[in-house]
């Protein structure tokens, strides 16, 4: 695309004849005792809205550290004003914070590992979830599962795993040269094994 393309027509910047401070039909600067041309427009104040002081760049710059549109409020009203204006002039209300009625004890146990964390718990404390998990019904492939392994489902995970492992001595490829109904058997015996410990049984 070619920067003379119909799109960037509206895009070029349009060049103003600007007035030169040397040109004598340019309008004076308006500070006292400035000769150069007034160039930049400043603001007169909040009663002469839409009048307009021509000054010259530097003098712009002056008149500009000093202007002040509220010229007749005070300075403590002016910061009233800036406070309202942050929040858009509508009122704020913090937040209530309640405090303690009594002090709290400082923790004495140190927060550990996941690991650490699971050692504290005490053996009955784990004794009772397995029971929990074995008292639920079961679902249908919990139960495929145990009668694949041929356990009954209150076995304990340490039988889980052995049965698992006797399965897996029985029907491997090494121990039946090869045999394609072992395989099968092998197979299901490995899922039947996953299916539990995903659930927790072992």
């Amino acid at each position: 695309m070619s920067p003379d393309s119909k799109i960037f027509v509206g895009l070029r910047p349009i060049r103003k004849k600007l007035v030169s401070d040397r040109n004598p039909d340019a309008p004076k600067c308006q500070w006292d005792g400035c000769d150069k041309g007034g160039l930049h427009r400043a603001p007169v104040g909040r009663d002469a809205e839409g009048l307009y002081l021509l000054f010259c760049s530097e003098h712009v710059k002056e008149y500009g550290k000093g202007y002040n549109f509220a010229t007749n409020l005070s300075d403590p009203v002016i910061a009233r004003y800036q406070r309202e204006a942050a929040s858009g002039a509508r009122p704020t209300w913090g937040q209530r914070i309640h405090q303690p009625s009594e002090m709290p004890l400082p923790f004495t146990v140190r927060s550990g590992s996941a690991k650490a964390t699971n050692a504290r718990k005490s053996a009955a404390e784990r004794q009772a979830v397995k029971a929990d998990l074995q008292r639920r019904k079961l679902k249908v492939l919990e139960a495929k599962a145990f009668e694949t392994l041929g356990l009954p489902p209150e076995a304990t995970p340490a039988e889980i795993r052995s049965r698992y492992k006797q399965k897996l001595k029985m029907h491997h490829p090494d121990a039946n040269s090869g045999d394609r109904n072992s395989e099968d058997e092998l197979r299901a015996a490995i899922d039947a094994h996953k299916i539990l410990k995903l659930n927790g049984f072992c």
